[in-house]
């Protein structure tokens, strides 16, 4: 038994956190664990707490059971869960410092790690994949199973992203094995867009524009667009990936305007040469080599300029070489 399970053992009451705008991996990795909890430590108490996240997710058992607002209590054990850094956990936060013992479990390489016990997986497509290593395969039940898949299939892009492994394969097998509906998951939380996501595509794309040469692409969109619309940030999941998919464009940047104004989302990727960690590092976000995100304040051509005068150079090295 590893670390991880003593852990869990150990503690009467555990708290799950995972990180702000949770994705599919944070999803599926919350409800992971507190599958795998429930189905073999009968015994113990257990919570998620999370903002608000896709309505298509709800059908992983433990969905309807996550919590959105703060309650007063002290746990046992805190587990954090494909985040970076404390930061990422917003208000919840609050249960990791409270927490009697504390452990994390992430696979960003931009972590440094923290808590008690710390698992970094930085080898790992998803913090879905790293905790598969974790847990002891003959007790993954099919709904573990199938939160995990979905973690795994949403940090891959459906298996077609760089960070996909031989390994990454053979684990996402094994939980189809265990019962994990591959193409239920995949069509139904993956490619199925709502009217509203399609609109809310087309307008970052028709606000799209490319810059050096056509190697960069940018779309931005503010606040007002977001308002006029009565959309969210949910509604504008796959953006990124479609700007990033564009031919000839080696990097992507998708920043919004939401929900505060003069604070700007920044999500970035790449397909062979930009390291798009280190460009979301020198504004205090990070994430993975070909994909990463951060946080900016101010004017959203002056942001433009200093994130993409950081990719510039990457490109600049490279062509010098």
């Amino acid at each position: 038994m590893n670390d991880f399970l003593r852990e869990i053992e150990k503690a009467n009451s555990i708290v799950l956190l995972g990180h702000t705008r949770p994705d599919g991996d944070c999803v599926g990795s919350c409800l992971g664990v507190y599958n795998y909890v429930i189905d073999n430590y009968k015994d113990k108490e257990i919570d998620i707490y999370l903002d608000d996240f896709k309505q298509e997710f709800m059908f992983l058992r433990g969905a309807d059971k996550i919590l959105h607002q703060k309650k007063d209590k002290i746990y046992d054990l805190c587990i954090s869960i494909d985040s970076g850094d404390l930061d990422r956990h917003g208000e919840f936060v609050t249960y990791f410092n409270t927490a009697k013992r504390t452990m994390s479990v992430d696979h960003h390489i931009s972590n440094e790690g923290f808590g008690d016990v710390s698992f970094l997986k930085t080898e790992c497509s998803a913090a879905a994949e790293a905790l598969f290593t974790l847990f002891e395969e003959d007790k993954i039940g099919q709904e573990c199973a199938e939160s995990l898949y979905l973690g795994i299939v949403h940090d891959t892009g459906v298996f077609k992203f760089s960070n996909t492994t031989r390994q990454t394969m053979e684990i996402a097998g094994k939980l189809i094995e265990k019962g994990a509906r591959s193409t239920f998951v995949i069509d139904g939380t993956f490619y199925k867009k709502t009217f509203k996501q399609n609109k809310m595509l087309a307008k970052a794309l028709e606000a799209s524009f490319l810059m050096f040469d056509g190697k960069v692409i940018v779309s931005c969109l503010t606040k007002d667009v977001f308002d006029e619309n009565d959309a969210t940030n949910l509604d504008t999941d796959g953006v990124v990936d479609a700007l990033r998919i564009t031919d000839g464009v080696e990097a992507a940047l998708w920043m919004y305007e939401y929900p505060k104004a003069g604070t700007f989302k920044c999500s970035l990727r790449s397909n062979e040469l930009v390291n798009v960690n280190l460009v979301a590092g020198a504004f205090g976000g990070g994430g993975h080599v070909r994909a990463a995100g951060c946080e900016i304040e101010g004017d959203k051509d002056k942001i433009i300029l200093k994130v993409t005068d950081l990719i510039k150079e990457q490109l600049d090295s490279y062509n010098k070489l």
